[in-house]
């Protein structure tokens, strides 16, 4: 049943791509493990998890999904876990997410019951500012 299912959600995605001019996401599933970078020009969907940083247009962590690394992205969606870094315009972060680390954004959404350890801190320039990697420690919250 699982691969019918897939084999319709192709099918759908390809004649879907034909009529539209909208990217089709880059899909890192739940048994995948990526040690490295990545990089994309449109959109990530992470249900895997990844030990790198990620620079792309637009980040979906899934529910399952796991990031230990710095993101760079016009906007992010996360419903999973971050362990680092956020550098983004548009940022939700959803009741299931777990943040570790520092996020700076344009504008952010936050859902009730979100967790977060680290600050979230408004872009007040253009300017996107250099990645730090985040990793082995937690972020202090500033008061």
């Amino acid at each position: 049943m699982k691969k019918l299912k897939r084999l319709i959600y192709l099918k759908l995605a390809r004649r879907l791509n034909r009529n539209a001019n909208g990217p089709v996401p880059s899909i890192i599933s739940r048994s995948t493990k990526i040690r490295g970078d990545i990089t994309s020009d449109s959109i990530v969907h992470i249900d895997g998890t990844v030990d790198g940083d990620v620079n792309c247009e637009e980040l979906i962590i899934g529910i399952r999904g796991t990031v230990n690394g710095a993101i760079n992205a016009k906007s992010m969606q996360l419903f999973g876990t971050l362990n680092g870094s956020a550098f983004v315009d548009t940022l939700l972060i959803a009741k299931t997410a777990k943040m570790t680390g520092d996020a700076t954004h344009t504008s952010i959404a936050i859902e009730p019951g979100a967790y977060i350890d680290g600050r979230c801190i408004r872009k007040t320039d253009q300017q996107m500012p250099e990645l730090k990697v985040i990793t082995g420690r937690k972020a202090k919250v500033a008061n």
